[in-house]
């Protein structure tokens, strides 16, 4: 009979040696040699009539070794499973020799493999934590901002003759071309529009007065400020080009518009909120400022888990049993690390690790549970986003073979669930968190946030 005996070698470590009897695989090492001479098709041999010395000889080695080891398996996931052990991934050989199993003397085999067992810890108490509610003032800035997007996204383009002003649009043709204005040959030529204001300031009198069939020559280091210039240096395909900045190229103007902007009446308040009774002005800055404040509350709400994510990783103490991992993180891979290699990644999989375990403990204790209806709106969503957020509806027949193609794919489903498992867990912990308020502006949060993200990713 097989025994399995633990000694403990280290912190939260073991060495569990596993003892097999002859009488523990031989007689399924029988049964395979008897099932194995059945089937085997060997030339020269009816089917099922090859003497059992001959299979013997050609396969029994390797069907041998797979009993016996299939045998130890089996003994060490039941000793584990019996004890309860709470072990991290699987257990590691410590020595496997392999060479010691002979078929034609059967003997006492002594095999042993090292876990590493999960620690014991309990969560911090959340209501203690010390956590920031932060309230983003809606400004009046902010609002017409706002206002004038939306005048600008739902204008009209109209024609015009000639350039007036800074907010005539104009399409234009990009010709590379020599500082005297003559074409390169076999140059870069691209089509554009632009307003005139994304040229630079000293640049747009020579616009002025213009019409279409007109040009100038611009060098785009003069012509355009910094931001514009960057992505107009893109467009025309010169992006990773030296002294990109330094060609000359003739604009020529193949026609002059003017954005005029959307008037704010009730026929474009309705357009942009059909379900919202909206008539005055007034009522849709209203319903404005309550859109850029859900969208900060939102973001608010991030940072609220953001803060519980560090609160609850500071807080939880647990002890690791790092000889264990370091030998896993060592020899898990798809090549064997280096001891350098090991100790570099070692402190990000150890917080990894950590996250894992207060998360697991998380979901027990607050009982989160996802149902595959929630992945499939998770999908639904999901598409509708990538559609634009466009107003589809639920029920149309393509969305529903979309959404149970998604869900016979397992990996998407395992990340889905992951994601939905997380955010349960963190609004669950967002309601035992006792947060204080604090007035900011839109800018010092954004500042505040983008500043933590860079240290963090580092």
């Amino acid at each position: 009979m097989a025994t399995v005996t633990k000694e403990n070698i280290g912190l939260l470590h073991e060495k569990l040696t596993v003892k097999l009897e002859k009488t523990d695989y031989l007689p399924a090492f029988d049964k395979a040699l008897k099932d194995y001479s059945k089937k085997a098709n060997i030339p020269g041999f009816r089917k099922g009539m090859v003497p059992a010395g001959l299979i013997k000889k050609m396969y029994g080695a390797s069907l041998f070794t797979d009993e016996v080891m299939r045998t130890l398996d089996r003994e060490l996931m039941q000793y584990l499973q019996n004890e309860k052990l709470d072990i991290f991934a699987q257990p590691l050989p410590l020595d496997m020799n392999i060479s010691q199993l002979d078929m034609n003397a059967p003997a006492e085999y002594i095999f042993s493999f090292e876990v590493g067992m999960k620690p014991e810890f309990s969560l911090p108490d959340l209501s203690k934590a010390p956590v920031t509610r932060y309230v983003v003032d809606v400004t009046d800035d902010m609002v017409q901002n706002e206002v004038e997007r939306l005048q600008n996204r739902h204008g009209n383009m109209v024609d015009k003759e000639v350039v007036e002003n800074d907010e005539n649009v104009v399409n234009v043709l990009f010709t590379e071309a020599d500082a005297s204005g003559n074409a390169v040959e076999a140059g870069i030529k691209k089509d554009n529009s632009l307003l005139v204001k994304y040229f630079a300031e000293a640049t747009r009198p020579q616009l002025t007065g213009k019409k279409t069939g007109d040009s100038i020559t611009v060098q785009l280091k003069s012509a355009f400020d910094e931001k514009e210039r960057e992505w107009i240096v893109g467009d025309l395909g010169l992006k990773d080009v030296t002294g990109a900045e330094e060609r000359y190229f003739n604009v020529s103007i193949t026609k002059v518009g003017l954005l005029e902007k959307r008037e704010l009446n009730e026929e474009f308040f309705t357009q942009l909120y059909p379900t919202a009774e909206i008539k005055t002005e007034a009522d849709f800055r209203n319903k404005l400022r309550e859109e850029i404040g859900n969208y900060w509350k939102s973001q608010a709400a991030n940072q609220i888990h953001d803060q519980i994510f560090h609160f609850l990783t500071d807080h939880s103490q647990m002890s690791f049993p790092e000889a264990f991992l370091r030998n896993w993180v060592k020899t898990q891979g798809e090549t064997v690390k280096t001891d350098e290699e090991v100790e570099a990644e070692f402190p990000g999989f150890l917080n990894q690790l950590k996250w894992t375990l207060v998360s697991d403990k998380i979901v027990v204790e607050a009982g989160v549970q996802v149902n595959p209806d929630e992945i499939r709106d998770f999908a639904k969503q999901q598409l509708f986003s990538y559609m634009g957020g466009a107003n589809l509806s639920d029920d149309q027949p393509w969305v529903t073979d979309y959404v149970e193609r998604m869900m016979k794919d397992r990996k998407y489903v395992e990340e889905s669930f992951s994601r939905i498992q997380t955010q349960k867990m963190f609004e669950w912990a967002a309601t035992q968190v006792k947060p204080s308020d604090k007035s900011i502006s839109a800018e010092d949060f954004t500042a505040m946030v983008s500043e933590h993200q860079h240290h963090h990713h580092s």
